[in-house]
């Protein structure tokens, strides 16, 4: 089973079983490496915390997922360290006959070495044991995988006991808290531990031990007071068990509690789960909830065409190629400086939507300033060649009639010097008149038609190197910063 550990012990999520702790590696490590990507746009000690925290969760996944850790928790005099020894069935931990203190934390190891986990959680190697031997290993093996912890004593006098049980208790994936049937109610329990741990009543149980020097029903009543004191923490879920070390009584039913928690492949994860979604959290106020669309850049594509007189240009050309006997074409003007800015303080703002400040920021610093836009549109539409200011096919419409007219008026002169009859002398000039007429007229159209042709051509050109201008100047420079917002929101999970 994988198991998962995390510095973070407030709030435990429910989690989908089949996620594991390959998939919640590389969420952390996309994570990270968004945050590595988005650079200064995230406050500095928000991603300094962010990656500490992200580290200390593939640090602890890199260990292996095959194992559960639970810790026995509770106060001076509860018997843990009796109770540790009755559930792994060796006389390990430290019992105190005078005064009863677990001084550093003990592990039992259940389904061969753990060294680097416990490593990882700082326990002593001379205070770990391997439980299994080849004679108890199908006794032993629902608990495969599991390592129990003797923590010390939460109340002890000993500050750094104290420190210990806070450095672990986030460490670890299941809770199991031991209190005596006096000290049961004791403040210090409720409201520095237990209440702060409403969010991990499914990976919690409580042992009322010492059962044995109660009769039947104290028991019941002091397991129900109990109860009652975890609804007032927050905690109305969590199990409740009485038990005794010394009598054995409760053992097997616990056990079976920790074997239930092995073998369920959730508890695995929730710990460093709830450490990421925890980062995730902390880093939603960086980013926003969106990116603008910026593929669609003919708007201003056209109104840079514009600026740079490509109307004009156009009308010039429909002018020029239109008229029978041609014209001049106007050429593009450079575009005015306020237009450019405008333009150019208009797609940044765009690029800007939905984005917190410094995201915004970085796009207005990414984007080129107006002289640069201004000077890529002239070069742009200054490539695009002005058409013939006259229509080729035309003239040959015209020069198709000039010859029919010429030829009508040679066949005309010769049919009177031969003297030949009147229909040979008449017919064949009208036709070939005729004949020019229609030329001409097919001329002026078919003008009309390429001037309204080069004029669109010319335009459509202009267009296609402005919009090239728009996406490399404008576009490219705001998509990459868009990109790495993109990539940190998907990581977030926003």
């Amino acid at each position: 089973m994988t198991t998962i550990t995390s510095r973070r012990a407030d709030v435990l999520p429910d989690v989908d079983v089949d996620l594991d702790a390959t998939t919640l590696a590389e969420r952390a490590d996309t994570l990270a490496l968004a945050l590595d990507a988005a650079g200064g746009l995230v406050d500095p000690l928000d991603a300094a915390r962010a990656h500490a925290d992200l580290d200390a969760v593939a640090e602890r996944l890199a260990l292996g997922g095959d194992r559960t850790v639970v810790a026995l928790v509770g106060g001076t005099g509860s018997g843990k360290s009796s109770l540790f020894n009755a559930i792994s069935g060796l006389e390990f931990a430290d019992v105190g006959a005078l005064r009863p203190t677990t001084e550093v934390a003990a592990a039992c190891v259940w389904g061969g070495e753990a060294d680097q986990l416990l490593d990882f959680l700082q326990v002593s190697p001379d205070r770990r044991i391997q439980r299994e031997s080849e004679l108890d290993g199908d006794h032993e093996r629902a608990l495969g995988g599991m390592v129990l912890l003797d923590l010390p004593d939460h109340d002890s006098v000993a500050v750094e006991h104290a420190v210990q049980v806070d450095r672990l208790l986030p460490l670890v994936d299941l809770l199991v808290w031991v209190v005596d049937p006096q000290k049961y109610a004791d403040n210090a329990l409720h409201e520095r531990y237990l209440s702060a741990l409403a969010g991990r009543s499914e990976s919690m149980l409580v042992l009322v031990n010492q059962a044995d020097t109660l009769t039947a029903g104290a028991v019941e009543r002091v397991v129900e007071d109990v109860r009652q004191l975890l609804a007032a923490d927050g905690l109305p879920d969590v199990r409740v068990l009485a038990t005794s070390a010394l009598a054995h009584a409760g053992i097997d039913e616990v056990r079976a509690v920790l074997a239930e928690a092995v073998g369920r492949p959730s508890v695995s994860v929730r710990t460093a789960l709830a450490e990421v979604d925890a980062v995730s959290a902390r880093l939603a106020h960086a980013v926003g909830d969106r990116e603008a669309d910026l593929d669609d850049v003919g708007d201003v594509a056209e109104e840079l065409a514009r600026a740079a007189g490509v109307d004009a240009v156009a009308d010039s050309v429909r002018t020029a190629v239109g008229a029978s006997r041609g014209g001049a074409v106007a050429p593009p003007e450079p575009p005015a400086d306020a237009t450019v800015a405008a333009v150019r303080d208009g797609w940044v703002g765009r690029a800007q939507e939905g984005l917190p400040g410094p995201w915004a920021a970085a796009v207005d610093a990414a984007v080129p300033g107006p002289a640069v836009l201004r000077e890529a549109v002239v070069l742009a539409v200054g490539e695009v060649p002005l058409p013939p200011a006259r229509s080729g096919r035309a003239g040959r419409f015209v020069a198709a009639a000039a010859a029919l007219t010429a030829g009508a008026v040679v066949w005309l002169v010769l049919a009177l010097l031969l003297s030949l009859p009147w229909l040979a002398v008449a017919v064949p000039p009208v036709a070939g008149l005729v004949a020019a007429w229609f030329l001409l007229s097919c001329a002026a159209s078919v003008r009309r038609e390429d001037a309204s042709a080069a004029a669109e051509a010319y335009r459509s050109a202009v267009l296609d190197r402005t919009a090239a201008v728009v996406r490399e100047t404008l576009a490219e420079p705001a998509r990459d910063v868009l990109r790495r917002h993109r990539t940190l929101r998907a990581a977030l999970g926003r």
